[in-house]
């Protein structure tokens, strides 16, 4: 199963959940998908969905799902992480009305750089990230002891970025 979450900001998602629906419609990726839409304006027409979802329901689709699929927000980045899951990220970008700057983008090319997650920044590469997962995770590296000090590093990358010392 594929689990899919954009998260809670209040502008949409729509290229991610359009092109999943497209994948499912012309059969070039197959199962079962649940996504969490969001304030996202488009509805899926493949696929089960709820707008939003409260954490205990997000955390029974992260531990069942074999593939993760989310926004650029830290805190769906590290959901499936705790559980040695590697998500697929599909960073929200300012170019498509999804957010108001590109943080998303430079917070997923970080953890990609590291290893740590599978990025997707052109939609028309994400079949690719699907149907190529369990190849592309190989290269991925989880090792949770180092959590902590990513989280303590990531904190100070914010502080310094944003002059708050």
């Amino acid at each position: 199963m594929i689990f899919v979450t954009v998260g809670t900001h209040e502008q949409g998602l729509d290229r991610l959940l359009v092109e999943l629906d497209r994948l499912i419609e012309t059969k070039e990726i197959e199962g079962k998908v649940f996504a969490q839409i969001g304030y996202s304006k488009y509805i899926p027409r493949n696929y089960e969905y709820k707008t939003m979802i409260g954490y205990d329901e997000m955390d029974q689709y992260v531990r069942k799902s074999d593939i993760v699929i989310t926004h650029g927000g830290p805190g769906s980045i590290f959901h499936p992480l705790q559980y040695s899951k590697i998500p697929i990220v599909v960073p929200r970008n300012p170019e498509f009305n999804e957010h108001v700057d590109d943080h998303q983008i430079l917070f997923t090319k970080r953890l990609e750089k590291e290893s740590k997650i599978l990025a997707v920044y052109d939609i028309d590469k994400l079949k690719a990230a699907i149907n190529g997962y369990e190849d592309l995770i190989l290269g991925c590296q989880i090792n949770n002891s180092d959590k902590k000090s990513f989280i303590k590093n990531f904190d100070q990358l914010i502080r310094t970025k944003l002059k708050i010392v």
